[in-house]
């Protein structure tokens, strides 16, 4: 127990597996299983998470190292992530399987209620959202938004998911979600001490109901 309760404390103030091979007795498979047990918690409780309501920020970005070759959002080796914040509230992220208008609009329907406010960009795929709610399209100018209306809050949530998640290089694709809703869990909870909100998740959480979880197909 008191090594869990080491793990957890390292777990929590970011120190990835591969730094503490002269921290702990444990070996690296280990440590790699109950991190990614706790990550597995954290997907769970945003995955749970009420659809948003009210005014809603929307925008999509890829993760991944730089690569050679072809650039945006057809590189190799990317992962095109679609994400959505409640104005000075919460958010949620989550990999999509193509940039395009079917994918985004599937994770809008799900995640948030009709009659919302959305923010986006000028991207195409969003015309129809004023059938579901309000629409506000951000125009830009050299990567600044004209006038007073902006999506500062999801491009807010991009920057610190990038700069939380460049240790962890090299991630296999088939557990990157995990990660990307690890950094939500900690963005959602950035205000509260996540030890002890980790440690209750362990405790009432089974192996059993995280099976679905754990892995997703590539």
């Amino acid at each position: 127990m008191a090594t869990k309760q080491r793990l957890l404390e390292l777990f929590v103030l970011g120190v990835p597996s591969y730094r503490q091979r002269f921290l702990s007795d444990t070996s690296a498979a280990s440590r790699e299983r109950f991190y990614r047990l706790l990550r597995a918690c954290c997907a769970q409780v945003e995955q749970l998470r009420e659809p948003f309501e009210g005014a809603v920020e929307l925008d999509e970005t890829t993760f991944g190292g730089a690569r050679k070759g072809k650039r945006g959002w057809g590189a190799a080796g990317k992962v095109i992530v679609f994400g959505l914040i409640k104005r000075n509230g919460r958010v949620k992220a989550l990999p999509i399987p193509a940039h395009d208008r079917v994918s985004v609009m599937r994770e809008i329907e799900a995640h948030t209620r009709e009659g919302a406010l959305y923010y986006t960009d000028e991207w195409q795929a969003y015309a129809t959202l004023k059938l579901r709610g309000e629409h506000v399209m951000i125009r830009k100018e050299k990567g600044r938004p004209v006038g007073r209306e902006h999506i500062n809050g999801i491009e807010g949530f991009w920057s610190y998911a990038k700069n939380w998640l460049y240790p962890y290089r090299g991630v296999p694709r088939e557990y990157f979600h995990l990660y990307l809703a690890e950094v939500c869990y900690r963005f959602n909870h950035r205000d509260e001490n996540l030890k002890p909100l980790l440690l209750k998740l362990l405790k009432q959480t089974s192996i059993q109901e995280l099976g679905p979880t754990l892995v997703r197909k590539a």
